[in-house]
Formats: structure tokens, sequence, C-alpha cells
């Protein structure tokens, strides 16, 4: 009876290992499971129907959150300021179960009481982060100025420090200075190289009203347009949306350490629907026929951005 009572303590010992071994060689669930939407620019030739449409179709896919790449009243005068946060405030209050982050542009901020103001409406300071599941979100106050001032780079380096584990990272700032230094430039900038010591994925800006995407060591560089912004003078023969001309969005898929990012078009009467991942443009544009660009897509293999 003991000899027996011992095997079956030792089929339970293996059993309990065995276990384990294979819990430990399952594939684990990503600690990243979620999609969240960028908005575009809404002021400098603001159209409001535009703004309202972009805010309708991003509700409907059920964001997380929303986060804005700045420039979201007309502002600069301090007189008609308040009644302009007000009026896009309406806006919000449709959609108020989904969270907004704002980034400060050059429209929202110009002086120390447009600050104030700014800070209330908001109901944060002009740069923080927060982090989202185990991704992590930096947005920084860069408005008018060449390049990012010492005291957000200072910032920026001591936040990307503390969260050096969390990915994927994504960096936020309203003016796309980062375009001259990868056009034009050799891409080492202070920026760039702080981003790569620290493992960020993605840096976000609008002001230019143009979707851009640039990629450099492995860092995706977007700038998002309007979603609601005047747009730049028409081109003949349709060519606004290979310039990158167009009412767009963005909804961005995070899944694990990986994201997926996929722009979004405006529907008649401000557009044509279009649907496209962001790594399908180039430099140049479109990698693919503006008039039908998911010929491209059934063509291509499963892709996702990021390290």
């Amino acid at each position: 009876m003991k000899r027996a009572w011992r095997w079956l303590a030792l089929a339970g010992l293996l059993a309990g290992v065995l276990a384990a071994l294979l819990s430990s060689a399952a594939p684990s669930r990503p600690e990243n499971d979620f999609h969240f939407s960028i908005l575009g620019d809404r002021s400098g030739g603001t159209n409001p129907e535009v703004y309202e449409r972009v805010w309708r179709e991003m509700a409907l896919l059920g964001p997380k959150f929303v986060i804005n790449v700045g420039d979201t009243i007309p502002g600069t005068n301090d007189a008609q300021a308040a009644w302009q946060w007000a009026e896009v405030a309406r806006v919000w209050e449709r959609y108020q179960q989904v969270p907004l982050y704002l980034t400060p542009g050059n429209h929202d901020i110009w002086n120390e009481t447009s600050l104030e103001l700014y800070r209330k409406v908001s109901g944060r300071p002009p740069y923080y982060s927060f982090d989202y599941q185990n991704a992590h979100f930096t947005v920084l106050d860069h408005r008018l100025s060449r390049e990012l001032s010492d005291e957000q780079l200072r910032f920026l380096e001591a936040d990307l420090k503390q969260h050096r584990d969390r990915a994927p990272k994504f960096v936020f700032f309203h003016v796309p200075y980062w375009l001259v230094f990868l056009k034009l430039g050799s891409g080492e900038f202070p920026l760039h190289r702080m981003c790569r010591a620290y493992g960020v994925n993605y840096v976000i800006s609008g002001h230019g009203h143009d979707f851009v995407r640039l990629e450099r060591d492995g860092i995706v560089y977007l700038e998002v347009g309007s979603s609601g912004a005047g747009l730049a003078r028409r081109l003949p023969g349709g060519q606004d949306f290979a310039q990158g001309r167009f009412y767009h969005h963005v909804w961005v898929q995070v899944r694990g350490p990986k994201a997926h990012l996929t722009v979004k078009e405006l529907d008649g009467p401000y557009g044509k629907g279009r649907l496209f991942r962001t790594e399908l443009w180039g430099p140049d544009g479109p990698r693919f026929d503006p008039a039908d660009p998911a010929r491209a897509e059934l063509t291509a293999e499963p892709a996702s951005e990021g390290k």
C-alpha cells in the first residue's frame, strides 16, 4: 500500500512538472491588444463639417482613446479663444466616452493667456506622457522654433529612460521640423539619436496639412494631415491625393510590441474613402494606384510597422 502511495505521489509530481513545462512553452497573450485613433489638424481654413465627420468615423471604430497632432482652434486672438474652444468642445461632448489627448499647436498656444486656457481645456500641461497597457506615449510642446528646445529634449530623455522597457513608444509634437533633416540632411540630429537610443518606434507631427511618411533606422516619422484644416491649392488631374492633400485620420492597432497603422480618407462629399496601410506610402507619395489602393493590398504580404 505504501509503495502504491509513493507511485501516486511521484505521478502527481511529474504531472505538475509537465503542466508547468507545457504552460511555459505555450505562447503568451501579448501585453498590448488595443487600438486608438490619430486626429489631424483642424485649424487653418477650418471646415467644421469635415472635423465632425472625422470624429464620427473614429468613434464608430471604438478606439480606446484619440490623440491629435495640434492646431484645434484658429487661435492667435485672446478675445475669441474661449468661444473657439467652446465651439469645438460641443463636438467632443458627443463622443465623451472616448478619452482625448491633445498636442499643442501654434494656433492653440501663442502667449501666456492662451497657455492657461489650453491647460484648462485640455486638463493637462502642454507636455506630458502616459501609458496604455505596455505602450508609452510622450507629448511634447513644439510649436514655432526650428528644433526642439533643450527643455523639451531633457524632458523627453528623462521620460524615455524611465519607460525604457515599454513598447511600442510614440512621440507626438506639432511642427515636423524633422522633415528637413530626413529629406535634405544626414538624419543625424539630437531627436533622432535619442529616439534610436531609447527604442522609440514612431514620431508623429502635424502642421503641414499633408500626409507624409518617412523612415530612418527603423523609426517611422509621420506628418498626419488635415482632419478639418484647409487643404492647399487644388491640383489639376486629381493629383491632390498623391501629394498627401486629403481629409483623413489614422487608425492604429497595437498588438504586443508592434503596431499596424492604417490611413482612412473621408468618404464623399469630402473624399473617396480610400484606405491604406502607412507603409505603402513612400517618400514620394503612394506606392499604389490612388484609383485602387486595394490592388496593392491584395498582392502584399501581411506586414506591421515598428521594431
